[in-house]
């Protein structure tokens, strides 16, 4: 059965390549420390089941000290000039775009498709993650099209890619670190303590009041800790199953799709989000880091009420 471990493996081959390449590279002036880096994620991806909770633990710490050291630069993988970028986008026109549509669309086929195949009654690919599955088996077979379509080399989508990854930098963990730091707080009972404070000023039976609780919470936590993922299990141990579906009987799927956008709009105005605010500002050069942000702020406020309207209107009926 084909799972979760199908797309490890392909993220810890990719962190493995990456690691090689710029192990190699000499132009990168801290190839050592960045080889590590991308050597250590690989491992993650590859091991992280057999190296047990402690194993994973000193593992994330070697990352953080890797990181926060400055130990991570950037190389200089090899690339298409401008000019050929140029005549290549003359020359094939909208039809670049084709690759990048397959990822979705191999997304929604197998979403639809793969669920329903069987080998021998047994399921080929596991239920719960069918559309994970698709969305990487749909990134396969996009670059399968490239290298045959448009023959680069062959080591391009790895070049490539750790151009991208380098360009990043360690913000790349930052949603999988600020994930596993919500269970952390969801563990050590935050959400319980921000449950208690909440109720003795949520008036009983006030459903509007609730929700404008749990919502703004969402996108508060989510502002603070960078990422929606970190958030939802907080707020929803402290305000969403106590008070929005225990006690006010509200629909625990609406409450917590909603809730989770909600946290969403958060991210969209928080510098806590690097990967989604500030990075971009950087590899675009904007003198100011905040513009995304600042760009982001008329999208995220009313989309933050709407949502906080859609679970009032439609949890409870």
């Amino acid at each position: 059965m084909i799972g979760l471990p199908f797309l490890y493996a392909i993220a810890g081959l990719l962190f493995a390549g990456w690691a090689g390449l710029t192990l190699v590279d000499r132009a990168n002036p801290k190839r050592f420390g960045s080889a590590i880096f991308w050597g250590l994620l690989a491992v993650s991806f590859l091991f992280g089941d057999r190296l047990g909770d402690l194993g994973n633990g000193i593992l994330v710490l070697a990352l953080v000290a890797i990181a926060g050291t400055g130990k991570l630069g950037r190389g200089s993988p090899p690339t298409s000039a401008p000019d050929e970028r140029e005549a290549s986008s003359r020359r094939h026109g909208n039809r670049l775009f084709l690759p990048a549509l397959i990822v979705p669309a191999t997304a929604l086929i197998g979403s639809l498709a793969l669920a329903h195949l069987t080998i021998d009654k047994v399921p080929l690919v596991e239920a719960k993650q069918v559309t994970l599955v698709s969305l990487g088996l749909g990134t396969i077979i996009a670059i399968a099209v490239i290298l045959i379509w448009l023959r680069p080399p062959l080591l391009a989508p790895l070049h490539e890619g750790r151009r991208l990854v380098e360009a990043v930098g360690w913000a790349i963990i930052l949603p999988q670190m600020l994930a596993s730091l919500g269970a952390v707080f969801a563990a050590a009972g935050v959400g319980q303590i921000i449950g208690g404070l909440a109720s003795a000023v949520i008036p009983d039976g006030v459903r509007f009041i609730a929700v404008i609780a749990f919502t703004l919470g969402m996108a508060g936590f989510t502002m603070v800790m960078g990422n929606a993922f970190a958030a939802f299990p907080v707020m929803m141990a402290a305000i969403g199953l106590p008070v929005l579906v225990g006690q006010l009987h509200g629909d625990p799927a609406i409450v917590a799709a909603v809730g989770m956008l909600a946290g969403f709009c958060g991210t969209l105005l928080t510098p806590m989000a690097a990967n989604f605010n500030i990075v971009p500002a950087a590899l675009l050069e904007l003198d100011d880091r905040n513009a995304v942000i600042k760009a982001q702020v008329a999208t995220a406020l009313p989309l933050l009420a709407f949502n906080t309207l859609l679970i009032w209107g439609l949890a409870f009926r």
